[in-house]
């Protein structure tokens, strides 16, 4: 299974897309997608939407994951990362891509295994997890790399769950 993860912000979005291969993971592309402060809010959208667009058009992933919005003091940062989380989502919904939604918590959780664990823990985790020789930079795409291997680590224990007899489609 292919994962776009997708880390949302108007200035800086995050994705990284890794692959599960058997019992391990593989990162197969990471970066940012940059919009300039000085272009207006609907040119920057359409920036972030095309982008979104073409990462799935090259990758063809299997599912996009997302990290929910984590509302800060700052009303208007919320909303422009709300924008810039929405046409994402758009660009893979139009895709015809399934898309899953993850707060912080749960990121950590499945990365690091603990929930409250710092930044730095879990982008040591995204690197041991990755085999990677340093921790993926800038912090946006190691972000998305962990929303990727949450996706990954929560379908697989749901799988896990299914095969054992304590979860069916009907109790979800």
């Amino acid at each position: 299974m292919l994962v776009l993860g997708i880390d949302p912000g108007m200035a800086i979005l995050g994705y990284g897309l890794v692959k599960e291969d058997g019992h391990s993971l593989k990162v197969i592309d990471y970066g940012v997608i940059n919009t300039p402060s000085d272009m207006d809010t609907p040119h920057r959208l359409v920036a972030i939407f095309d982008a979104v667009c073409q990462l799935i058009d090259r990758y063809a992933p299997q599912a996009v994951a997302v990290e929910e919005l984590f509302f800060n003091k700052n009303v208007k940062t919320a909303l422009a990362i709300g924008h810039a989380r929405g046409v994402a989502v758009l660009a893979a919904a139009l895709k015809g891509l399934e898309v899953y939604e993850y707060t912080p918590l749960q990121v950590k959780q499945a990365v690091a295994g603990y929930g409250r664990a710092t930044k730095q823990q879990v982008q040591q985790m995204v690197r041991i997890l990755l085999n990677l020789p340093s921790i993926p930079r800038p912090d946006d795409a190691a972000d998305a790399l962990a929303v990727s291997i949450c996706h990954i680590h929560s379908v697989g224990l749901n799988d896990r769950m299914k095969r054992a007899g304590f979860w069916t489609e009907e109790s979800n």
